[in-house]
């Protein structure tokens, strides 16, 4: 397909980016791409275009609604997932250490301190896998190379495979750092006449070619199910389930690899016997709603069937953003630790704000010296985004997981969720206790200091308690284990 042709495809897309009311839909050229099927489900809804298309356009009448519902089962969704996307980026920022290792552990430290993040597909033949601690990983592959995850590489590199996708599809969306769904519904005339999976390979290889990053897709009528065929593909393959073929392909998945079925309710499930999802396929919906309740029971009766009418949405929002730390030797002493937290919180709040964005939910995680893993949790009543503000709850988070109790840590970590645009959330200063201590003015000190770490780097200005006390360099040190 001409680069030119699909540049006009992704402009017409645009068009429906407009704030409702007064707009004009150009219809007669969705039908030049799209055919009058695509072209009337694509309109928005509530809209009411102008309906003039010229006669040498039209080659049928527009589908009704009620054929628009039944085309909604025909939808070309692809999710890309990046073989081993850390390992890779590791090896392509260091060539000739980490690139020459074939037993590549990313996350943690040689001696066994840290966290896996990531391992190469020959380390996970011995076993290790991610989220393992870096110590058990070694003693089940004790030749491996350890190295630190390449925090600014992997989001770098993930940007260029989204923007490379960008050109490849009209729709895209960024589940994660390495996740991408691709809505390509519609495309069919666009893309000759190919078929899902041959358009699967030629993403793949352009991927591949534009950025030297390994990918591997799945694809199929709906998100869940590209999912699913994801994990058929790897590595370095493509996996596509045809349209009415879903069921076939679900039926002997154990229930826990269904996205969203957790080991709780795997082990709920177990006890009555119910293992594939060909087995839970069997339960009434009645009987799922009285053991797991109407909510989750519903829920699970549809994913076993596959039932996902979730869309590939380009704007939706990051749902959290955190950074952990799993520190060199376990830390017992309290103000070390709220140095650590300051750390974090204020490297998040930054990252907050960069995006634009406010947070209702702060969270901090404590892992102990023997791997009990903890967490506490303040949602406040208004968004915050200043440095004062989220060290502020954070640290009163931390007193209270200490005071449970008091033992050596090994990792610290601070979460943010329940994010809204900066733009809609209300003015803390308008109420008469600010929530969190946030103010005016703290949002003010805040930017200045993200705009003194833009031009002089993130180390130019930190907390005075940070700088006052000895070793602060040493504090200042990246993390050996910082997400992203």
């Amino acid at each position: 397909m001409p680069n030119s042709s699909f540049r006009e495809y992704k402009s017409v897309l645009s068009l429906f980016d407009r704030p409702a009311g007064g707009r004009i839909v150009p219809y007669a050229r969705l039908l030049r791409y799209l055919g009058s099927d695509r072209a009337w489900s694509m309109l928005p809804r509530g809209s009411e275009p102008m309906i003039v298309p010229e006669p040498a356009v039209l080659s049928k009448p527009p589908c009704t609604p009620s054929e628009v519902v039944d085309k909604a089962l025909e939808r070309r969704i692809l999710l890309v997932d990046c073989d081993a996307f850390f390992v890779q980026v590791a090896r392509l920022e260091d060539p000739e250490g980490a690139g020459r290792a074939p037993l590549l552990i990313v996350g943690g430290s040689a001696t066994g301190r840290g966290v896996v993040t990531s391992a190469s597909y020959e380390t996970r033949r011995f076993g290790v896998r991610s989220a393992m601690p870096t110590s058990q990983a070694l003693r089940l592959c004790p030749d491996a190379t350890v190295v630190g995850v390449p925090r600014g590489a992997v989001g770098r590199r993930s940007r260029e495979v989204r923007a490379a996708l960008e050109d490849l599809a009209p729709v895209v969306q960024a589940a994660s750092v390495d996740e991408f769904y691709l809505d390509l519904t519609g495309t069919e005339r666009l893309f000759h006449g190919e078929t899902l999976e041959e358009t699967a390979w030629r993403i793949r290889l352009e991927v591949l070619e534009r950025t030297r990053i390994s990918v591997s897709l799945g694809g199929g009528t709906r998100r869940v199910i590209a999912k699913l065929a994801a994990s058929f593909a790897k590595p370095a393959g493509v996996h596509v389930v045809p349209a009415g073929r879903e069921q076939d392909f679900l039926n002997p998945l154990e229930l826990s690899a269904l996205p969203g079925v957790g080991p709780s309710l795997v082990k709920s499930l177990e006890r009555r016997g119910l293992v594939t999802v060909e087995d839970a396929l069997r339960v009434q919906e009645e009987w799922l709603k009285r053991w797991f309740g109407s909510r989750r029971g519903a829920w699970l009766y549809r994913r076993v069937r596959g039932v996902d009418e979730s869309r590939v949405d380009p704007t939706d929002r990051r749902k959290s953003i955190s950074s952990e730390r799993t520190f060199f030797a376990d830390i017992n002493d309290d103000r070390e630790l709220e140095d650590k937290l300051m750390g974090l919180a204020t490297s998040v709040a930054s990252t907050l704000r960069r995006k634009g964005l406010r947070a209702k939910t702060v969270t901090v995680k404590l892992r102990d010296h023997d791997f009990s893993t903890r967490q506490h949790a303040r949602t406040v009543p208004e968004p915050v985004e200043s440095n004062a503000a989220i060290v502020e709850v954070a640290g009163t988070l931390l007193r209270e997981l200490r005071t449970e109790r008091r033992v050596p840590a090994r990792l610290l970590g601070v979460g943010l969720t329940g994010l809204v645009s900066a733009r809609e959330s209300h003015q803390l200063g308008l109420f008469d206790e600010p929530v969190a201590g946030e103010t005016d003015r703290d949002r003010s000190v805040s930017r200045v200091v993200d705009t003194v770490a833009d031009r002089f780097g993130m180390g130019a200005i930190v907390p005075g308690r940070l700088v006052d006390r000895p070793g602060d360099a040493t504090r200042r040190r990246r993390p050996e284990k910082d997400r992203p």
